[in-house]
């Protein structure tokens, strides 16, 4: 993975995004756990994801954004308005309250969908094609490794300070990443505006994920995997209860995670350069089932541990391989859409799966809930493998038209 720092501004750039990966490790489950605590609602908690995943149903509108403007503009202006965006949080004293969390998770989603793809864009400029699974599996490795202390001491930070004080560090941390992406030297390419109507630009996204032969079946069946995969945001909360801990050990499950988390990154570019991207998608949506399933079976935590880990590791091969195979197979131009389609495409069943696990939960066992995301999962990943056979694998033309600064 160490390739991707001989590239001219990566390390800088990876400085940067590791500082905002810091302050997300440290605030996201402190939005969940806040909610919990305030309202003693599990369904109410695994709702703070909703509201964290709806921004990505209109998200081709910021990705026309994304393509119309430098992509290094957008990671800097991003990261100040994102440090803004969680401010709110210092006015939350009560149960009357829990609006302005579910509106700051809102604005956290905002962007959730806007920087990743500002940095796909990036990449793809800064970064050759062959270099990009180390890029990826390098920035993914670094974001999971921090599941290991992140939750737990964004834990500990609400318990000693408040939500309000983890929110201080968070904002701090947001703006500290701008400002070493604004000392970045980066040449861009200059974007261009298409010909065509403004809903034909908006909708290019979608249209090239619909026409590609390997992106169309693999958004399809991680559409289908997401539509239980949502279901984990509330019962997780369930399945701690179950075992008797308070919610603030969800942040212990999710360090957890981290240590499956770290070995499926640090494995992640090998394994998708020997398989490939589709088929590691496929691989890692069967390792998910296996955790589910782990997890569903035992009533022992330390064998739900092991389930755990298993996610964790799943969960990096995944997103280094999804996020490689839209830069590699996506011109430059299109960068910012088609990363924003995919959330748009894949954000839907998203948010209406953590919308039925939060009624789920109270209705049926976490462990109901874990076996039929399961079976889910594994027919999902059966029919990516059936859907990529013998499909045509090639780089489409036109899918490497930036001049990657550096190269």
């Amino acid at each position: 993975m160490l390739s991707a720092f001989r590239q001219r501004g990566f390390p800088l750039l990876y400085a940067g995004l590791l500082t905002s990966m810091v302050g997300d490790s440290l605030m996201l489950i402190v939005l969940a756990v806040w909610v919990k605590d305030l309202t003693g609602s599990s369904g109410a908690a695994g709702a703070t994801f909703f509201w964290l995943a709806l921004p990505s149903l209109v998200a081709p509108v910021f990705g026309l954004v994304v393509d119309r403007l430098k992509r290094r503009t957008v990671l800097i202006w991003g990261n100040v308005a994102s440090a803004l965006a969680v401010l709110p949080l210092l006015s939350v004293h009560g149960r009357a309250d829990v609006w302005i969390v579910y509106a700051v998770a809102l604005l956290y989603g905002v962007s959730f969908v806007t920087l990743p793809a500002a940095l796909n864009g990036l990449l793809k400029e800064m970064v050759p094609d062959e270099d990009l699974v180390d890029a990826n599996a390098t920035l993914s490795t670094s974001r999971e490794a921090l599941r290991l202390v992140g939750p737990l001491i964004g834990a500990g930070l609400y318990t000693v300070i408040g939500g309000a004080g983890v929110a201080v560090i968070d904002a701090v941390s947001f703006l500290v990443a701008g400002l070493t992406v604004a000392v970045l030297a980066v040449d861009e390419t200059a974007p261009v505006r298409a010909a065509g109507s403004w809903r034909t630009e908006v909708t290019a996204g979608v249209s090239h994920l619909v026409h590609d032969s390997i992106l169309r079946p693999t958004v399809l069946a991680t559409g289908i995997a997401l539509l239980v995969v949502g279901f984990m945001e509330s019962a997780v909360f369930a399945m701690v209860d179950a075992f008797g801990r308070p919610a603030s050990f969800v942040g212990v499950i999710v360090s957890v995670q981290g240590v499956g988390a770290i070995a499926g990154g640090l494995s992640s570019s090998r394994l998708i350069r020997r398989i490939g991207e589709g088929m590691a998608v496929a691989l890692s949506l069967a390792a998910l089932a296996i955790g589910l399933a782990i997890c569903a079976a035992s009533a022992l935590l330390s064998v739900v541990f092991a389930g755990v880990v298993v996610l964790g590791f799943a969960l990096p091969v995944f997103i280094v391989a999804l996020n490689t195979m839209l830069q590699r197979r996506t011109p430059g131009h299109l960068m910012g859409r088609v990363s924003t389609a995919s959330e748009v495409v894949l954000g839907l069943p998203q948010a209406l799966s953590i919308a039925l696990g939060a009624l789920l939960v109270s209705l049926i066992s976490y462990r109901s809930i874990y076996w039929i995301s399961a079976a889910v999962l594994l027919v999902a990943a059966g029919y990516l493998v059936m859907a990529l056979r013998g499909a045509e694998t090639a780089v489409p033309a036109g899918a490497d038209d930036s001049v990657a600064a550096g190269r």
